[in-house]
């Protein structure tokens, strides 16, 4: 849903295609992922029709390391990688997630670190028939991330970019300044103003060098 709007703002040249895993929105009858590799499986398969013409990825925190993830296999399995790939709010993949395994937390543990991350609305942490709904599909997305171990490997050969967050405690200058060793081609760090979730409260700038970078690629 983050992703709707983006369309009026990027080139109109540039067809946005956001991904819903299971779980989200209107699928939220459906098994979230718990696991990274099945979950950048389905991707690559379900996103190989669209394979037929130039194509970047964006990705914010897990979404970050899910698009290096499955650049990586188009990289080794399909001799295929992106025209680009932009990876916003995540430190580089060589740096391992030092949280604890918070997605195991006791319920109201758990709610005291969503409320710590700054990432929930508080109207959901204050609605306890959203929460119910909302907790099983976090606690997932959690064990994504803090179950993820990176295996090294052939860097890419495409342009990447990082974004990062300037008050963003968790991901700093110097991780996301690590992305640069996963790119045999140019590698560029941009910090905007913000927490973790920077691309909420800076968008508009975020989008403004988006679009240049892409009006580069066009």
């Amino acid at each position: 849903m983050i992703f709707r709007k983006w369309a009026d703002v990027l080139p109109s040249t540039v067809e946005i295609i956001a991904l819903r895993p299971p779980g989200r929105e209107g699928r939220l009858s459906e098994k979230p992922f718990t696991s990274l590799a099945p979950l950048v499986r389905t991707i690559d398969e379900v996103l190989e029709p669209y394979l037929d013409k130039p194509f970047a990825l964006f990705g914010h925190s897990m979404g970050a390391v899910i698009g290096y993830e499955w650049a990586r296999l188009l990289q080794t399995e399909r001799g295929l990688e992106p025209s680009h790939l932009f990876v916003s709010g995540r430190r580089a993949p060589q740096y391992p997630d030092d949280d604890s395994q918070t997605y195991a937390l006791p319920e109201k543990e758990f709610v005291e670190e969503l409320k710590r991350l700054n990432g929930t609305p508080r109207e959901v942490l204050d609605h306890p028939e959203l929460m119910e709904m909302m907790i099983p599909l976090l606690r997932a997305d959690f064990s994504v991330c803090q179950g993820y171990e990176y295996t090294p490997g052939p860097p890419l050969n495409c342009p990447i970019t990082a974004y990062g967050g300037l008050s963003d405690t968790g991901v700093t200058r110097a991780t996301l300044e690590g992305w640069r060793e996963h790119t045999t081609s140019t590698f560029t760090l941009r910090m905007l103003e913000g927490d973790h979730f920077f691309l909420h409260s800076s968008q508009s700038l975020l989008l403004r060098v988006l679009s240049q970078a892409l009006h580069k690629l066009i």
